[in-house]
């Protein structure tokens, strides 16, 4: 009890400084991420005429935007011995607070070895592809383009068959649109064309989590 209030009041303090990045008041709710965390533990069903991946084969995770480790407490109980994990993090106090995670946090200690906390932008990985990537930027918050150039830069860096999963807040961009200008109107509307694209061409499963404040949707798409 006393680690989730502290990763609130963290989560919130860095919302009040850091809305566009940090997005959300609360961290995710278990329930949210248990549902981002759905394709963690199985083996991805690659395209045909693809070798599907051993069981025994160690497989690569990449969580974006991790915050304070809701979502990766759920990724690091679904790792199999093998696998590995990679963190991005553009907010330095998250970045502090994930590293002591895997240090003392007898959840995170197990994947201690075979995990990273990179303190970068997702555009700045190279060399290196993910069996699934799970999202916790808040997509809403940024330009179109942006919107673009972040799902460009995840279907560079899934494997073939892979699968990557993001949520958003239900309805959020029609609530937002009823009290918003021209321009900002524009912006949510063209934000929602992106995403309705990828989903009508990609998405294979959709969670629908009522019970997290505010209820969202977890998207899980395979773009190969």
């Amino acid at each position: 009890m006393g680690t989730r209030l502290s990763d609130c009041r963290l989560f919130f303090r860095e919302f009040l400084t850091n809305y566009r990045t940090t997005g959300a008041v609360l961290p995710s709710g278990r329930l949210l991420a248990k549902a981002l965390a759905r394709f963690v533990g199985q083996v991805a069903n690659l395209p045909k005429g693809q070798p599907a991946v051993p069981q025994t084969e160690f497989r690569r995770i990449l969580e974006v935007g991790p915050g304070t480790g809701a979502v990766t407490r759920q990724i690091v109980a679904a790792l199999r011995p093998q696998d590995c994990l990679d963190l991005v993090e553009l907010n330095e106090s998250f970045v502090t607070c994930l590293r002591r995670r895997f240090e003392s946090d007898p959840a995170f200690q197990p994947a201690a070895s075979r995990a990273r906390v990179l303190h970068c932008p997702v555009e700045q990985l190279q060399g290196t592809t993910y069996h699934v990537i799970i999202s916790g930027l808040p997509l809403n918050n940024f330009a179109v383009h942006e919107v673009e150039q972040i799902l460009a830069v995840f279907r560079c860096l899934l494997e073939p068959g892979g699968t990557l999963s993001f949520f958003e807040y239900m309805a959020i961009r029609r609530l937002k649109s009823l009290v918003s200008g021209r321009a900002e109107r524009t912006r949510l509307g063209g934000i929602g064309a992106v995403l309705g694209r990828l989903l009508a061409e990609h998405e294979i499963h959709r969670d629908w989590i009522w019970p997290n404040v505010p209820p969202a949707w977890v998207h899980h798409v395979r773009l190969s």
